[in-house]
């Protein structure tokens, strides 16, 4: 998914960019059309490779998060490019249980120009865990102190772990923690930070220091020090932290976004960025983040323009979800976030696209997400998303995650029920 503002710097970007067809690298490497957020006040999850979220009618289709990591960092003239890694697969089973934790928070919601060469645009690798986790690597302080973070377009905010929390806070003891401390670039700032999840509620308090990303350093950026996160998602998580990149309206506090923070520095070309999650188990890079624009080495075909249609999320509309070719959903609204691993719909929508599926609604395994034989994967039909015109398909090894837990495979399917309540729903 690749998404920019044509009017430069960074009054709310406009555009939604799909790649036309799939990426030409390696034939299990898939185009992500766009994803939800995992962990976060407004998300749900999301497929492992093409997803995007319907509210209103709708349905939330999220896809993988995103992070970057400690790769070398390539450069294009205004871009930059953050590779992304992928881990091995057996954890997956561990993501899903987080994801019926993590997702409830949804209900608490209150272009680059064809012919762009961004050949030396700012890139952060990414790391692929289990096709659930994308993250990527930054740094913050003077010395740069790293940390592994998910570039979440369902969220507006940069937190991390930070030295001050306290008592038996396992997320924080296992994760990555920055210090003021050993930061000759800090500014106390002090307030305090909150965001609620539907497991609780991350807080903390708001610092300013300099940023490093995709080999760009970004001076004064605003960020929240966790000093709590609650539930479970978080202790077994791969990321330390969360950059998010959706847009400020949806910021808590207002705090200014770290995109506009980079747009204001003057280092990119563009207001765009852009996003290719590998799908190869086997991948060194999981990914990949470019800052500035999109990346033509990583799709293929012509870039399909979306309208966004409410700019606090990346939402736009969603023509139709069908299955065989046969509509089941019409008319929905939909959010593309970076953030969740599992494709989401309301209860009622979800419903006629089990059936129309061929599935029984009654295989819930009692955490939302339903059990499939694996022999009967390949035997699925084809689910479909018309998107302004244009429809995107997934064969079913696509909605299907497989998992591996004690030397025993089980099948899900990657969409799960989840209704929200207005204004952001149903």
């Amino acid at each position: 998914a690749a998404m920019e503002d044509p009017n430069t710097a960074w009054p709310p970007l406009r555009e939604t960019l799909l790649p036309g067809a799939r990426q030409r690298k390696q034939q299990s490497e898939d185009t992500c059309i766009g994803q939800l957020g995992l962990d976060r006040p407004t998300q749900c999850t999301s497929i492992s490779l093409v997803a995007a979220t319907f509210c209103g009618t709708a349905l939330l289709f999220g896809s993988v998060m995103l992070v970057a990591n400690g790769y070398p960092v390539q450069t294009m003239e205004g871009r930059m490019r953050i590779p992304l890694k992928r881990m091995e697969r057996s954890a997956r089973h561990s993501i899903m249980e987080m994801n019926s934790e993590t997702t409830v928070g949804l209900a608490q919601l209150a272009g680059m120009p064809d012919g762009d060469n961004p050949s030396n645009a700012p890139v952060v690798p990414l790391k692929d865990f289990q096709d659930a986790q994308y993250y990527g690597e930054i740094g913050l302080g003077t010395p740069p102190q790293t940390f592994q973070v998910v570039f979440d377009t369902g969220s507006s905010n940069l937190w991390i772990p930070s030295a001050r929390c306290k008592g038996f806070n396992l997320a924080c003891m296992l994760h990555h923690k920055y210090s003021s401390t050993h930061s000759s670039t800090y500014k106390k700032d002090g307030s305090s930070f909150e965001i609620r999840y539907g497991s609780g509620s991350m807080t903390g308090i708001i610092s300013r220091d300099t940023l490093s990303i995709g080999g760009l350093t970004v001076p004064n950026v605003t960020f929240a020090e966790a000093v709590s996160e609650p539930g479970m998602a978080f202790i077994f998580s791969k990321f330390d932290g969360i950059l998010g990149l959706a847009y400020p309206s949806i910021s808590v506090k207002g705090i200014p976004t770290v995109f506009e923070a980079v747009m204001q520095s003057g280092k990119l070309k563009s207001a765009a960025f852009a996003f290719w999650l590998s799908k190869d188990p086997s991948a060194e890079i999981g990914g990949m983040l470019t800052l500035g624009g999109a990346d033509p080495n990583y799709y293929s075909g012509d870039m399909h323009y979306v309208p966004i249609t409410r700019k606090g999320y990346w939402q736009f509309d969603l023509d139709s979800v069908a299955i065989s070719h046969k509509p089941v959903v019409s008319k929905a609204s939909a959010i593309a976030d970076t953030g969740t691993s599992l494709i989401v719909a309301p209860k009622a929508d979800f419903e006629s696209i089990v059936k129309a599926i061929g599935l029984s609604t009654d295989n819930s395994n009692g955490q939302s997400q339903y059990a499939i034989p694996c022999d009967k994967v390949d035997s699925l039909p084809t689910l479909s998303f018309k998107i302004s015109g244009r429809i995107f398909a997934l064969r079913s090894s696509e909605y299907v995650l497989k998992l591996q837990l004690f030397g025993q495979t089980s099948c899900q399917l990657g969409i799960m029920p989840l209704d929200v309540p207005p204004p952001a729903g149903p």
